[in-house]
């Protein structure tokens, strides 16, 4: 199935290369400079879009630090902040938005958002977004689902946590309110997420399921993940992008450096390349590789009337002479003429008086097979 879509007139499905995503987020380290080299990398590693995230701490969350407005896990990366704090250091400031996509553009990249609510969808419309990505947190928000939706533009919407029954409202809540053109990305909403955790499999599944194009938003380590999903039908791939994961910054750990990212976009090509479709047999470029194949020649030289034998009727390359699958068939016959070491077999080197020789049907002399 195919389910090909376009966004700001690059094409996204099976037919097309994967569509690469390198996601900000907090990366800049509340430095617009920063921001700004973030963007330059990306283009620089080959990166078809760049993506932000649109909110304030107040519009994500309650000022407050205790119960569960504070992140006391003792295995998460923001172990110690309450929401807020953490939201603060994290979001892009809103009037950074318009700089950043300018500068995306002017690379050729597609620059846009995860809005958080709906005044930040306003925002966006306001600068002229490609599309729109849904994050796994927000992905049962219907109001701001079809918030996006009615805008009419491409919506990319991340699957974490959900369930069939959840995503299914989803969908139908944005195919209701307007959205013609959806993409859904696998996504583990563990960060950083492990490889174990990430069901792959799901990809060709969610395909059929919602018949629209699907992808990956990987949190995992290194770029095998996302490597492997194109080869399940993944036609995008997100991935945090950062200048270098020592600077730090909320979103750090699980980021991609520049290095990774550029093996990322080729690497996802090369799997897609591969890809082809279902062939077997001889393809134009293999052509030259016929000779290498084993065949059957003569070993040792040979006077008129002389018999077959494994010794001087070899299997060996190259592969001019007749497909090895004659070999016992031409065991004990003779041979009609002199025959020098280095010949290739043919039918014609056997003697035409041997009455106990059975041409193959369907073969000449001249055939080699």
């Amino acid at each position: 199935m195919t389910n090909t879509i376009s966004i700001a007139g690059h094409s996204i499905g099976r037919s097309h290369r994967p569509f690469i995503i390198a996601e900000m987020s907090g990366n800049h380290n509340q430095s617009l400079d920063r921001a700004l080299a973030i963007v330059d990398a990306a283009a620089k590693c080959g990166a078809h879009a760049l993506k932000l995230q649109t909110y304030t701490p107040d519009t994500m969350t309650l000022d407050l630090d205790e119960g569960e407005f504070f992140i006391d896990d003792p295995n998460s990366l923001w172990r110690g902040t309450s929401l807020h704090k953490l939201y603060h250091d994290a979001y892009t400031p809103w009037e950074w938005h318009a700089p950043i996509f300018e500068r995306a553009r002017s690379l050729g990249m597609i620059p846009f958002s995860t809005p958080f609510d709906a005044t930040a969808v306003d925002f966006l419309e306001s600068l002229r977004v490609a599309c729109y990505k849904i994050a796994s947190f927000e992905n049962t928000d219907l109001p701001l689902i079809r918030k996006v939706a009615a805008t009419g533009k491409p919506m990319i919407i991340s699957t974490g946590m959900a369930t069939v029954a959840e995503l299914d409202e989803t969908v139908r809540a944005a195919r209701a309110a307007g959205c013609r053109q959806l993409v859904l990305l696998k996504c583990t909403s563990t960060y950083p997420a492990t490889s174990s955790d990430t069901n792959l499999l799901t990809i060709p599944h969610m395909r059929k399921l919602f018949a629209c194009e699907v992808g990956l938003s990987d949190h995992t380590f290194g770029i095998g993940a996302s490597v492997a999903s194109v080869a399940l039908g993944a036609t995008v791939i997100e991935k945090h992008f950062t200048l270098a994961r020592a600077d730090g910054g909320v979103d750090s750990t699980f980021s991609m450096e520049p290095e990774e990212m550029a093996a990322l976009v080729v690497e996802t090509e090369r799997a897609w390349l591969a890809l082809g479709e279902v062939h077997y047999g001889l393809t134009e470029k293999e052509r030259k590789s016929l000779v290498f194949r084993r065949s059957l020649y003569v070993a040792e030289d040979l006077a008129p009337g002389d018999v077959l034998t494994e010794k001087n009727l070899r299997i060996i390359r190259p592969g001019l002479g007749l497909p090895p699958k004659y070999f016992e068939t031409l065991l004990g016959k003779r041979v009609g003429r002199a025959v020098r070491r280095g010949t290739p077999m043919s039918w014609d080197v056997l003697s035409s008086a041997d009455d106990a020789f059975q041409m193959p049907q369907g073969k000449s002399r001249s055939d080699r097979g």
